[in-house]
């Protein structure tokens, strides 16, 4: 009887001990945790670093060209590309800030801009604060001239680095 119960003692400390590293393994608490990486600014300078995100705010900014009278589906499809475009952009070339956007909840602002140039002066002014910019030209097939340029893309980035772009925009 006592070989039986230390076999069943050892099976059940065993058992627990098992459960418990298979719990700690499932829910990751082996991983070292993520350090969330300073985002240097474009204009860093020698070894002073401006620090994009400081506040930890991210968000991205469509800019609608209002004189094309678009629909309201084809403006939806124009903010969809510009989207897809920019997140591809920043997938590629900093993951880590598309990690922190994603985690603020992807937050997406559509604005209006009077013109074409317009477009063209706010995509000068956020490259060169650094933001990923995605100009969108459409193809024509349906209710504007094929190579209008649509919609501007900015960011995701920063939000007060956005706002020093886009900040002046009413919204669409």
């Amino acid at each position: 009887m006592d070989r039986l119960s230390n076999s069943v003692m050892v099976s059940l400390v065993t058992g627990v001990a098992c459960g418990v590293c298979l719990g700690w393994i499932l829910r990751g608490r082996f991983r070292k945790p993520l350090k969330t990486p300073l985002l240097p600014s474009i204009n860093d300078v020698g070894n002073e670093t401006s620090i994009m995100g400081e506040s930890g705010e991210y968000k991205m900014v469509l800019v609608v060209r209002n004189d094309l009278k678009m629909g309201k589906g084809k403006v939806a499809a124009q903010c969809s590309h510009a989207a897809v475009s920019a997140y591809r952009q920043v997938q590629k070339r900093n993951p880590e800030l598309l990690k922190q956007w994603e985690y603020c909840g992807q937050p997406k602002v559509v604005l209006k801009a009077l013109d074409e140039n317009t477009l063209i002066e706010l995509l000068a002014f956020a490259k060169e604060q650094g933001l990923t910019v995605s100009l969108i030209q459409d193809a024509g097939r349906t209710q504007i001239a094929p190579g209008s340029r649509t919609v501007l893309g900015v960011g995701p980035g920063p939000s007060e680095i956005v706002d020093k772009v886009t900040g002046h925009l009413k919204l669409f």
